[in-house]
């Protein structure tokens, strides 16, 4: 039976292979440490459990709720973002609450695509940044992603070389999986770009609290004249370890907020009530559960860099988010990511997510979460340095084990 246009134009879900062997192999009983799927394991605090208990006693609370959001939920985000950037925001005009950063992006890209507009898309990148694009009939022009003096001049390529016009640019930083970070005369630099060529800037600033090394991450918002060309997207999963409450926001230019609650009014009603005014609750707080979380995930990353490196698997320190993108070490290279990852699953009893599940740019990667406790991710790192000290580092016989799996 012929696949359905919109599924045709979807290619396998790489991470689906990688979560199958995980699944086989833990039913055979293995302890898979698993580094690989980003789901924050941290519980929300008992300060917004308490709250939301409290609300959802409260029988008229049960009722549809509001797509938008409540209005105290948008102004709890409107005077974080007050705080945190320096940002006036308006809560009727400017704010919308999604049900997380991924379906606030989908949305979006339904609000806004027309068939054959040209996305200019990072890669790699988080997949709905993509796919929501690819889904609404967009068409995705690539990007490179770090945030380097080489952006500008890809961008003036991708307007000159680009037919019909990109309408809109994707911006993820910190960068799910890359973990780059931008700085305020980078948001500047793409700003000044964007305004000059009719550009309409998203911008997901999902990881902008899971930093380290005392560097804050600016918002795009920040910059003067980008509230005329963009929405940035945040979301309390990380930031507040409330990943299964799906709760985020979309904020920015008045028309584009509009034409998002628009879509979203036919198509949801909001959050559960009781999860809004917890996710209120959370925003109003004085930030020490933020610096708790972000603090695990700091010492949950210095762990890693050295538990790795001592068995041969070096991995670059990030700057921000709860991931580390690392190069397969040499041996392996030749394998891509995808057989890197299996091989980790069978052998190490390791998970990790394959780069080419980012963008074919990302295929000599793989992006390793901190979503384990640090003994656990020390277990992993012993594990694969004896997977890998069974090989003698030889490439040789790296071809062979592939043969005989």
């Amino acid at each position: 039976m012929e696949e359905f246009h919109k599924i045709r134009r979807l290619p396998p879900y790489v991470f689906e292979q990688v979560n199958r062997l995980k699944a086989a192999a833990r039913a055979r009983g293995a302890d898979i440490v698993d580094l690989g799927m980003g789901n924050p394991d941290l519980p929300t605090s008992d300060r917004v459990i308490d709250k939301l208990v409290e609300v959802v006693r409260d029988p008229t609370t049960h009722r549809y709720s509001s797509s938008k959001g409540i209005p105290g939920l948008r102004k709890a985000q409107a005077a974080y973002y007050a705080r945190r950037f320096n940002v006036k925001l308006n809560p009727d005009t400017q704010i919308v609450a999604t049900l997380g950063s991924k379906e606030g992006f989908a949305n979006m890209a339904q609000a806004i695509t027309a068939p054959g507009d040209v996305i200019l898309c990072p890669d790699p990148t988080y997949p709905i940044h993509a796919f929501g694009f690819i889904m609404s009939g967009g068409v995705l022009r690539s990007m490179p992603v770090a945030p380097d003096e080489q952006f500008i001049p890809a961008l003036e390529r991708a307007i000159r070389h680009s037919t019909p016009k990109p309408t809109a640019l994707i911006l993820n930083y910190p960068s799910n999986p890359t973990a780059y970070v931008a700085t305020l005369d980078f948001y500047k630099d793409v700003v000044a770009f964007a305004k000059k060529n009719d550009l309409i800037i998203l911008s997901d600033l999902a990881y902008a609290e899971i930093y380290f090394d005392g560097n804050p991450p600016p918002s795009v918002l920040e910059v003067p004249g980008a509230m005329d060309c963009t929405v940035e997207f945040t979301s309390m999963s990380k930031t507040f370890s409330m990943p299964g409450w799906r709760m985020g926001f979309a904020v920015g230019n008045e028309r584009l907020i509009s034409a998002l609650t628009r879509v979203k009014s036919y198509l949801d009603y909001g959050a559960f009530t009781p999860i809004q005014v917890a996710a209120t609750a959370a925003l109003n707080g004085d930030g020490s559960e933020i610096e708790q979380i972000r603090n695990v995930y700091a010492r949950r990353r210095d762990v890693m860099v050295e538990a790795f490196g001592r068995a041969g698997f070096p991995v670059p320190p990030p700057a921000a988010t709860m991931f580390a993108w690392a190069p397969i070490p040499e041996p392996f290279r030749h394998l891509g990511s995808l057989e890197f990852s299996k091989l980790l699953i069978e052998k190490a009893d390791v998970a990790v997510a394959p780069g080419v599940g980012f963008g074919e740019r990302g295929d000599e990667y793989v992006r390793i979460a901190l979503v384990e406790n640090e003994q656990r991710i020390r277990q992993a790192a012993r594990a694969i340095k004896r997977f890998m000290g069974s090989l003698g580092h030889n490439a040789d016989n790296v071809v062979n084990l592939q043969a005989h799996r």
